[in-house]
């Protein structure tokens, strides 16, 4: 018998393991759905309610197949698993699920039920064998079943109302975690780190020793900025969500946000270096005015007048600070 990277060929399967195979599968795919259920119900409890439905189809599913397998092979149920066999759809591990979005996870379930489906359609149609033929043709079925039954149990349990009220409590979720600490990061470190870059640009004219003072300026203040996120607020009463997250959004933006004007003068020329410098910061401020009207609903103009203002003011005073 061959095999494959170290796995089983599916057609070299028995009809027994492809049996225990589905049983598996169906078995993991409840955990999952429970799992998905367990991370939504505090603030999405319509959704959880949509997958704990979904859990229990695929209980039903597995309680079906294990007793056709008992039926034709008996009790011994092979240990064969999905990561067992070559090219069969894979699952990712409960630790890279927990931290999905609302969205995230609908779309997860969606492309679960699908690849179960193609590939149940397509090993059917490539088998040679009629009883296996028609084992996987159930399955597929059984599978594009699931699918219809998934959106019977959203309509149940999720009305428009509700998805939107869950729409609306990601959306929010996701600013307060992700974009209020990452904007904030953005604007200090491309506004803070102005003073010290351009005053050291003018006052020594020496790119490399520019570059190096706003390199250190950057770190050191995305450093700062996201320590100071993580550990400032634990989300709990707040509901602003994970602080590692928080303060990795926080730091790496100040980081970036200091580097975008910093990296040009690893070019030797300074007043090349300088000009494309003064434009990344032009498009840097411009960007934190956009990203306020966007997702912090503050009027653009009003956005672009204290952000670019303020970035002016500061610019100014590095450049005479470096000047005199």
């Amino acid at each position: 018998m061959r095999y494959t990277l170290n796995r089983r060929r599916f057609k070299d399967l028995t009809e027994q393991e492809v049996l225990a195979l589905a049983i598996a599968s169906e078995e993991d795919d409840a955990r999952i759905y429970r799992s998905f259920a367990h991370h939504l119900r505090a603030e999405y409890p319509d959704s959880a309610a949509v997958f704990d439905g979904m859990a229990v189809e695929e209980d039903d599913h597995r309680r079906r197949l294990l007793e056709l397998h008992k039926t034709r092979f008996g009790d011994h149920l092979p240990l064969i698993r999905r990561e067992h066999v070559a090219g069969f759809y894979s699952r990712k591990p409960v630790w890279l699920t927990e931290n999905l979005s609302l969205d995230q996870i609908r779309a997860e379930a969606a492309a679960m039920e699908r690849a179960a489906e193609v590939f149940y359609q397509k090993a059917a149609a490539q088998s040679q064998d009629a009883d296996t033929r028609a084992l996987l043709g159930d399955l597929a079925a059984a599978e594009a079943g699931h699918v219809d039954n998934a959106a019977t149990l959203t309509a149940n349990h999720l009305t428009d109302d509700a998805r939107a009220d869950e729409d609306r409590k990601a959306h929010r979720q996701f600013v307060l975690t992700w974009v209020q600490p990452g904007l904030a990061g953005l604007m200090d470190g491309s506004v803070s780190t102005l003073a010290p870059i351009f005053a050291t640009a003018f006052a020594t004219q020496d790119t490399w020793t520019t570059f190096l003072v706003g390199l250190a300026a950057s770190v050191g203040a995305g450093i700062s900025m996201g320590f100071t996120e993580a550990a400032s607020d634990d989300g709990e009463l707040s509901g602003r969500g994970s602080p590692t997250k928080r303060g990795f959004a926080s730091g790496i933006m100040t980081t970036l946000g200091g580097l975008g004007h910093a990296l040009p003068y690893l070019i030797t020329d300074f007043w090349t270096a300088t000009v494309i410098a003064i434009i990344v910061v032009f498009v840097e401020l411009w960007a934190i005015a956009w990203i306020q009207n966007k997702y912090m609903e503050t009027p653009f103009f009003r956005a672009a007048l204290q952000v670019v203002l303020g970035g002016a003011l500061v610019f100014a005073a590095g450049v005479l600070i470096g000047s005199g």
